[in-house]
Order: structure tokens, then C-alpha cells, then sequence
């Protein structure tokens, strides 16, 4: 791609660049040239973006992206985009939400550095898990980078949400981190940070180059597809929990009007045969997602189920206590 200019950068020492394409790179004649840089240092601030909702509990889904170099679409003003709207959809629904949500818009590790300089012992506190929205844009891909351990209920939830959306997604574990979950997995931190993205950083070739573009890396199908993987992980925490049937053997279901009044065949209806096959491994040992696991369907599929068997009193939904 000769004709894309890198992004290039240089921090905390008093020098000097500029990046060019290598087609005009070509074009230039020996020589000297002055450069002329009109620019001044002095001590500034932190600025940065922060988001709370607050939820039936104080512990906190935490939500975090960067606004360092908007130049380029996907690796940049994707992440933004798409939690802004994950946001006014949180806002605008009308169902209460169980944890709060926190989200902040900080420039990339600086900012998460800074953050969590002042906010630490609040997030290991409160967050429960964690999620970093970059690369959410292209329309190419799905890939998840899991937590440092990739052991988390997090990790665990989202390895779903991604397979249910896209089976031919890209898994990446720690070593193939790049963005701010190096900060929130960091030692003495510790969160359980991972990141639901499209084309992951570094791995698209526009990446960190001018050719990184609305329309010829972002399409409004991948912001939207970025959207709803994200969306259906934030569904399916807010819906962890595990379970537990309230009685002893199956129970009458034409009694609770759950079984129809009439029937063609020997066999149940599908819907009848789902939700039996769901109570059946209500026994406080699997979670919503581990029984949506063995029943090979999204967890989405579940959540009216188990709502209305809590409804006919046949099943508690115990919350887990961390993710």
C-alpha cells in the first residue's frame, strides 16, 4: 500500500517527525530542507469522558474506549461510536438493569493509566467485568481477545455471544494484546477486561495508516454488527445467574398454562420440549449459559424461559455473587 501514510508517533522526548506516504517519499529530491515547527510545551491536563448509570446493584459493568487518534476509523473513532449508542440503548430501555454501568472515553493508556491512578480501589471494588470497545467498525470479521487468564465469567459469557453470532470468528489471548486491557489486566489491577471487536488491531493491513477510512474499512454493517455483539454480551451478563428448580420431578404444565390444550402427534411441541429440556438441568450447578451450552441454542433463547418459569414459581434464579 504505497500510497497509505503511517501513523507514527513519539512520546515524552523533545523530538520531531512527519509521515508520509512512500509513492511521495519517491517523489523527493536529494537535498536539505528546512522544516519549520511552530509548537510550544507546557503542562496541561487529563481530559476525559465519563458515563454512570446506575443500576439495582453498585457493582458495575465497566466500560472503556479511546479518543487519542481519530484519524483512523476502524482502530479509533469506531470504539467511541459504538458505545455511545451502547449507551443511549441502556439509557432508553425500560428495563431496570441490574448492575450499574460505567463507561469512560480517556485517550489509549495514558488515560486508562491515569484513570485508574485515581479510581483503583473503586474498580477492584465494584467492577464485575469489563469491557474494551476498539476495532468494532469493519465488516470483515469477528474476534474476541480474552482476559490475561481468559478464565473469567466474562470470558466465559462472551466466548459465546461471539460463537452464536459468528462461528468462523478469530479467538486472540493475552499475548496478542495491543489496546488498554493492557492497563486493566495489569498486575495490581486485575480486572476482568476483554474486548468483542471486528478486525482486531494489527491484524487488518489499513491498520494505523491513512487508509484506515469511513467507507473503506467502516461500513455502517460493521459498526452495526460491532454493535450487537457487544450488546448481546451486556444482555447476557445482566442475565448471568444460575438456576435452581423449586420442586421435585417434572411438574403438571397444563396446570401453569404451559403446555398447549391441544397437541398433534406423539411427540411435544418444540417449545414444550425446550423448556423441559431446560428445567431438567435447573439444579444450581449450570449457569443461564452453561445450560444454553448443552442445549446447543443462544442463552438469548432462554431468558423468557427462565423468566417465566420464575413467573409459575418453578425455578429461583440465584445471582452469582462476582463474575
Amino acid at each position: 500500500m504505497s500510497e497509505a501514510i503511517p501513523y507514527v508517533t513519539s512520546y515524552y522526548d523533545k523530538s520531531w517527525g512527519f509521515c508520509i506516504s512512500k509513492n511521495d517519499r519517491t517523489k523527493l529530491k536529494n537535498g536539505v530542507y528546512k522544516v519549520v515547527i511552530k509548537t510550544k510545551l507546557f503542562k496541561g491536563s487529563m481530559t476525559y469522558g465519563e458515563v454512570l448509570i446506575k443500576g439495582e446493584s453498585d457493582k458495575e459493568i465497566f466500560m472503556s474506549t479511546y479518543i487519542c487518534h481519530p484519524s483512523m476509523a476502524n482502530n479509533e473513532v469506531s470504539g467511541p461510536s459504538v458505545l455511545t449508542y451502547i449507551l443511549k440503548w441502556l439509557q432508553e430501555r425500560d428495563v431496570k438493569l441490574k448492575y450499574s454501568i460505567r463507561a469512560i472515553f480517556v485517550p489509549e493508556t495514558i488515560g486508562s493509566i491515569y484513570y485508574l491512578s485515581k479510581n483503583l480501589s473503586k474498580l477492584k471494588e465494584k467492577v464485575i467485568s469489563g469491557l474494551n470497545f476498539t476495532c468494532v467498525g469493519d465488516n470483515r470479521t469477528y474476534s474476541i481477545l480474552h482476559s490475561k487468564y481468559g478464565n473469567t465469567s466474562t470470558d466465559r459469557l462472551a466466548a459465546h455471544v461471539i460463537k452464536q453470532v459468528s462461528p468462523t470468528h478469530k479467538i486472540y489471548d493475552w499475548s496478542d494484546r495491543g489496546s488498554d486491557e493492557r492497563q486493566y489486566c495489569a498486575p495490581n489491577v486485575d480486572l476482568p477486561f476483554i474486548s468483542l471487536m471486528r478486525s482486531k488491531h494489527t491484524e487488518y493491513p489499513e491498520y494505523h495508516t491513512s487508509l484506515d477510512t469511513i467507507g473503506g474499512v467502516v461500513t455502517a454493517d460493521g459498526l452495526l454488527g460491532g454493535f450487537n455483539v457487544n450488546q448481546k454480551l451486556i444482555e447476557a451478563i445482566e442475565n448471568h445467574c444460575y438456576p435452581v428448580a423449586t420442586i421435585t420431578c417434572e411438574p403438571m404444565m397444563s396446570k401453569r398454562d404451559l403446555y398447549p390444550s391441544v397437541t398433534e402427534g406423539k411427540r411435544r411441541p418444540p417449545s414444550v420440549r425446550l423448556t423441559m429440556s431446560f428445567l431438567s438441568w435447573c439444579d444450581g450447578k449450570n449457569s443461564l449459559v452453561e445450560i444454553a451450552e448443552k442445549l446447543n441454542i443462544p442463552v438469548w433463547d432462554l431468558y423468557v424461559i427462565a423468566e417465566n418459569m420464575r413467573q409459575k414459581k418453578l425455578i429461583k434464579l440465584e445471582k452469582i455473587k462476582s463474575l
